[in-house]
């Protein structure tokens, strides 16, 4: 791809995130997430291949209906209540629109079928973009509007989110297809909290988001799309190969692991709030997560590659890993544990 083009497409990028947080106004909000989906377009096909071009068209018709009913939204309340400050969203009908359309942009149950089409059509750092950064404007819109929203809906939306990601996720052998999924999980538990505790909903998207860099990072540099390709590539950087598997853990949320970290916060939010029969549901659909995980993670260390005498080996790079994926290696895995001595130290 043209550096120059890629350069404008992240500009935009930013651009439009940055218009969508800062806005208090329906139509800059809107303008903004459609400037994201634009700059997305050409870094999702920029491979030209036929299921690139695929995943591009997928995108931009979701996003466009999301987009519509975004703005349908907020008209409709701007008719009844003659607002279009973005905290002022009171009418019941704007507000089921609205959850319709955010939930469309982040690919919540049931608007998620999108999702892992357009991940597996697409490289893994364009897929890493869409997992993280492009999440982030609609999630800034649900936490200005948390409080009118309607919490039974979001909480059987966030329960059969988590549902559906863990199911959905068992019978996948595409990486990016099973970090789709994982992302659809996560975003169930970001969602049951929203209207209790919308802070902590922003805490578990940043940290969801520094356990899922490192892993989409680690996954470009190994060059594994699969996982028949996962289980030969530990020859290339056996290291990282071997903290892989710790992210992942962390990932499904294991303690000590930094993962564990807003699934404890959350399950403590909801026993609080006397919604036990939930927190033990959501907690025990974790499982269904932590059963994939601990595959991918099987097939990344523990399978040995096949021995026969036509199979091809894979040499030892001499490529160093990057700064920016160590660091966040560490963190994705260590930020549990140091937190003690980060808030002891004066």
């Amino acid at each position: 791809m043209n550096p120059q083009a890629k350069l404008l497409s992240i500009t935009s990028l930013f651009l439009g995130s940055t218009i969508t947080i800062t806005s208090n106004h329906w139509v800059m909000a809107w303008t903004g997430l459609e400037i994201n989906t634009l700059a997305i377009l050409p870094l999702i096909s920029k491979s030209h291949h036929p299921r690139a071009i695929e995943a591009t068209t997928k995108y931009f018709l979701v996003q466009a209906a999301a987009s519509a009913l975004l703005l349908f939204s907020s008209m409709t309340n701007a008719w009844f209540i003659g607002q279009w400050d973005i905290t002022q969203l009171t009418h019941p009908t704007s507000c089921l629109l609205l959850t319709a359309a955010i939930s469309i942009k982040l690919g919540l149950v049931p608007f998620h079928f999108w999702f892992p089409e357009i991940l597996q059509g697409t490289s893994l750092t364009t897929g890493l973009l869409l997992a993280t950064a492009l999440k982030f404007p609609p999630i800034t819109l649900l936490l200005l509007t948390s409080p009118s929203l309607n919490p039974t809906l979001l909480t059987t939306m966030a329960v059969a989110s988590a549902a559906l990601g863990g199911w959905a996720g068992l019978n996948q052998t595409q990486t990016r297809k099973i970090l789709a999924f994982s992302s659809i999980s996560h975003l169930g538990w970001m969602t049951i909290i929203l209207v209790y505790n919308p802070k902590l909903t922003l805490i578990t998207f940043y940290l969801y988001c520094l356990m899922t860099i490192p892993i989409f990072l680690t996954l470009d540099t190994i060059k594994t799309l699969k996982l028949t390709t996962m289980s030969t590539a530990w020859t290339k950087i056996p290291s990282l190969t071997a903290t892989l598997m710790l992210m992942l853990l962390s990932l499904a949320g294991l303690p000590p692991l930094t993962g564990f970290l807003p699934k404890w916060l959350i399950i403590q939010e909801l026993t609080k709030q006397e919604m036990t029969p939930t927190a033990t549901i959501i907690a025990l659909l974790s499982l269904l997560g932590l059963f994939f995980y601990l595959r991918l993670a099987y097939c990344a260390t523990i399978t040995l590659p096949p021995n026969s005498i036509n199979h091809m080996k894979q040499w030892q790079t001499n490529k160093s890993t990057k700064m920016l994926t160590t660091t966040f290696i560490t963190l994705s895995i260590m930020l549990l544990p140091l937190s003690p001595m980060i808030f002891a130290a004066p």
